[in-house]
């Protein structure tokens, strides 16, 4: 729904006030990650770096007044289950979705990106402390060979795996190609791909400064087997489960029907 002048004007202050405060919040916070690099684990690293995340969140919600509604996180192993393992295949809309996994999953994350958010000053040199997997996409068959080694270490030591599907993020009520690098790790590894739908681009578009409030539905799917299978098989399987979720949770953003199996 459009907003009013006096309403867009609004939105824009508390969005630029919101902009305002994560760069206030995130020089601090990334020059501690710089120094803890220097002693501390990749665990108490990862969970450092989740505290400014939360902050991020903490100010999206009161400043914007961005909420989250969540579903399904019975759906994922709890934090006292150290060996299990998925693979997080999450719809992609915003910025929204990166900040608020970490502070949502009782588990460590290792993201999938490209390297070049490795040089965004403060964030990216914290990021770049992290134990993640950064790719250079102009090389792909490099980039997949450190995906699946790095992959597979990092699902052994109880951190999760999460991968966009589609790659890069998608307007609301579009639909974006979705890719096997995410399906073809699962495969490989034997670990489940959870689907994950989230319907960010409600209130935070991709490529826009102005934030709305409003609810984002978050709802985690019931883990999908990959052990033996074909990762195209997999992969349609998360895109079915994804796209007819995006349906029902925001039907007015969405004029097509959901893909079929």
């Amino acid at each position: 729904m459009a907003l009013g002048p006096a309403s867009s004007a609004l939105a824009a202050l508390r969005s630029l006030l919101f902009v305002l405060w994560l760069v206030v919040t995130v020089v601090p916070w990334a020059l501690a990650v710089l120094v803890m690099s220097l002693f501390a684990s990749s665990t108490t690293l990862y969970w450092a770096c989740a505290g400014w995340l939360r902050v991020a969140i903490w100010g999206c919600r009161v400043i914007c007044g961005v909420r989250a509604r969540v579903a399904g996180l019975e759906n994922v192993p709890s934090a006292a289950d150290a060996k299990g393992a998925v693979l997080l295949a999450p719809k992609h809309q915003s910025t929204w979705e990166t900040f608020a996994f970490p502070t949502l999953m009782p588990h460590p994350l290792a993201y999938v990106f490209k390297r070049e958010l490795l040089y965004i000053p403060f964030f990216g040199w914290a990021m770049g402390r992290l134990d993640m997997i950064h790719i250079d996409r102009s090389r792909r068959a490099e980039a997949w060979a450190k995906v699946a080694e790095q992959g597979r270490r990092l699902f052994g030591e109880g951190v999760w795996v999460i991968m966009f599907p589609e790659g890069t993020r998608t307007a609301r009520g579009s639909q974006g190609t979705y890719k096997t690098g995410a399906s073809r790790l699962a495969v490989a590894t034997g670990v489940p791909v959870v689907p994950i739908a989230v319907t960010s681009a409600r209130c935070w578009p991709r490529k826009s400064f102005l934030i709305r409030p409003g609810v984002i539905d978050v709802s985690i799917g019931p883990p999908i087997p990959s052990a033996g299978r074909d990762a195209d098989e997999v992969m349609r399987e998360v895109e079915v489960w994804i796209e007819a979720e995006m349906r029902r949770l925001d039907p007015q953003a969405y004029a097509s029907p959901p893909p079929r199996v």
